[in-house]
């Protein structure tokens, strides 16, 4: 049975789930046998950790909503939704270098964002990079371990400003294609929903108020992915396109110290 955790243990959960997460050993607390919460708690745990973090000098910048499209939804033999909260300082832009070794079993999605502006209106649509932590602990995989380490996301990188302005994709379809290393791993419709670019929205725009949060302007929503989470490795060229358009991308590096 699901444990509802009080206000003080989420407290103190909260701090040794970000000092995991900051040393890339997300989420240990899953890996211990009788180590259970509900999904009530998981998003307790989730914003009392995005608290903590904005208490540190960290601001929020938008919320992601995942395991939605058939591509997870197998992958992880979960039915969301499911958000998590998206950090300023994790955001980096078209053709980022990443450092695999600051992250957990790295894997990415290739997805599509929207920029909300006033009233919850949609103002932009634009593809980007979902980072991973791809680890989970439990013995069987639940909603509760997926939240409470913040939907596994581990950051995000964001095409070049004429895509975050874009309104092309708001209304129009499109295909969504993922590639690595010149070699196309996966291509769909941009949302993962029959609702398009406005579903996720309506979604998250609840669940948020259901835990006492709003949406502001400026704020990014990450809608899902239509394809699927895979794990990179260093090296990797990783490009998202939009009919056949580069739209952001990034590579896989670790980086190289020489010796004197």
């Amino acid at each position: 049975m699901n444990k509802v955790l009080s206000e003080r243990a989420i407290e103190q959960l909260a701090i040794r789930q970000l000092a995991d997460y900051r040393a890339a050993n997300p989420g240990t607390c899953f890996s211990e046998p009788n180590f259970n919460i509900g999904v009530s708690s998981a998003y307790a745990l989730q914003d009392t950790i995005t608290k903590i973090r904005i208490e540190s000098g960290e601001r929020v910048i938008g919320y992601k909503v995942g395991c939605t499209g058939p591509g997870t939804r197998t992958q992880f033999g979960m039915d969301g939704p499911i958000r998590g909260t998206l950090f300023a300082g994790e955001a980096q832009l078209d053709k980022a270098s990443i450092n695999p070794n600051e992250f957990c079993q790295l894997a990415i999605e290739g997805e599509m964002a929207v920029s909300v502006g006033e009233n919850y209106e949609i103002e932009a649509a634009f593809p980007v990079i979902e980072l991973h932590n791809f680890i989970f602990r439990s013995d069987k995989k639940t909603l509760s371990e997926l939240i409470a380490n913040n939907g596994i996301n581990a950051g995000i990188v964001l095409p070049e400003t004429i895509w975050q302005e874009s309104t092309k994709y708001i209304k129009d379809s499109g295909v969504l294609t993922l590639s690595i290393n010149g070699s196309d791993i996966g291509n769909a419709g941009l949302w993962p929903n029959d609702g398009g670019s406005e579903e996720s929205l309506i979604w998250l725009k609840n669940n948020l108020i259901e835990y006492g949060i709003e949406l502001v302007p400026g704020d990014i929503v990450l809608a899902g992915t239509t394809l699927g989470l895979y794990p990179v490795k260093d090296g990797d060229e990783i490009v998202v396109y939009i009919d056949g358009e580069s739209a952001v991308s990034c590579s896989i590096k670790t980086p190289h110290t020489t010796s004197i």
